[in-house]
């Protein structure tokens, strides 16, 4: 995302003339995210890739010359050979679509500096770009359409029904995580859009230093989410136990929380064990919009922190959202089997699912 706000500087200082290529959609098992561009500026300078190179660049090197003489933004939907697959990192033939459009850094200043600010606050934001089809396009003089956490918005895309499907879809995104291409229904006619996530991944607030959180640490790393591990114990709290959190803090678990925007997609996963942790933290999480609470125990310690709670005055309602026992049913033995539990959960919450058995039972 720095990266990004770097190169729109870069263009807004240079006043040349630019076209950003943006990968928004690959058909395929593939590495690469949407989300990776390549800028080509008027006289043929290059930076990035939507690739690693190969014909899929070149491609897209000719689109944005063109794009830069007529200014008509163009999508790219590239069919890949094996030879071509293996350059994208696919692990066989498939599509990839790559939007290629001039950059306004004029017009889209606005957009961009308020959703810098947002993410450098600790928030997340999506830009929605409508991707061209022949029909409900938007208007190429409009400024982007940005969703931000807090639900506010910015910019529109011309019909106050579509911006309010968009709003939805990308704060659904935001929750979710990951850029996509979607197709949004409203306004009689279908439009085509790019959903960009911008900001850190997911929150994943893991209070409590133990076995568990270690490998916790690990699965919320290789999903994306932005790993915190809050602790008291210095002993403990180390970046040779956790080396794949994002951040470790050492004090006050319930103190140290005040620094964290917890949201409908952030995860508090208490493993701490300990009811002189347990019940600050699990009473700060409660004033906060925080989608996953979770705290690790048996139903007879879950049901006690519950009573104490219910006795300092949480509502029945605020109760409910404390998940005791944590995790999915899955017969967890071993400490690395209940953090799978555990991550299994929060993300079929934040899917929106119950977390059931795909296949069909055979009797």
């Amino acid at each position: 995302m720095a990266d990004l706000f770097d190169r729109l500087d870069q263009i807004r200082r240079s006043g040349q003339r630019t076209a950003m290529a943006t990968l928004v959609a690959t058909r395929g098992t593939s590495p690469r995210k949407e989300g990776a561009r390549m800028c080509v500026a008027e006289g043929g300078g290059i930076v990035g890739s939507v690739t690693i190179g190969g014909c899929v660049d070149a491609e897209v090197v000719r689109a944005a010359e063109s794009v830069l003489q007529d200014g008509v933004p163009r999508l790219l939907t590239i069919e890949l050979g094996d030879e071509d697959a293996h350059a994208l990192g696919l692990t066989c033939a498939g599509t990839v679509d790559v939007l290629v459009d001039a950059v306004h850094p004029g017009r889209s200043a606005a957009a961009w500096d308020a959703v810098r600010a947002h993410v450098a606050s600790g928030g997340r934001a999506v830009t929605v770009s409508p991707l061209p089809s022949g029909s409900g396009v938007a208007d190429a003089d409009t400024e982007p359409f940005v969703v931000f956490d807090d639900g506010r918005v910015h910019g529109t895309l011309g019909d106050a029904a579509r911006d309010a499907e968009a709003r939805e879809r990308g704060l659904d995104r935001i929750r979710q995580g990951g850029s996509r291409t979607l197709t949004l229904e409203a306004a009689g006619a279908p439009m085509d859009v790019f959903f960009e996530v911008h900001g850190t991944g997911p929150l994943l607030l893991v209070v409590g230093a133990g076995e568990i959180a270690e490998t916790l640490t690990l699965y919320g790393h290789t999903l994306g989410m932005h790993v915190v591990l809050l602790d008291a114990r210095s002993r403990f709290a180390t970046p040779e136990r956790f080396p794949h959190a994002d951040e470790i803090h050492v004090g006050m678990p319930s103190e140290l929380m005040a620094a964290y925007r917890l949201d409908e997609a952030s995860a508090l996963v208490l493993v701490a064990h300990d009811y002189k942790t347990d019940l600050p933290v699990l009473e700060a999480a409660l004033a906060t919009r925080a989608g996953y609470i979770g705290m690790l125990g048996s139903r007879r310690r879950g049901g006690s922190i519950l009573e104490m709670l219910a006795e300092r005055g949480v509502a029945a309602e605020a109760l409910a959202r404390i998940r005791t026992p944590i995790g999915l049913d899955i017969g967890s033995q071993s400490a690395a089997e209940i953090a799978l539990s555990i991550v299994a959960e929060v993300v079929a919450v934040r899917n929106g699912r119950a977390g059931g058995v795909l296949a069909a039972r055979r009797g």
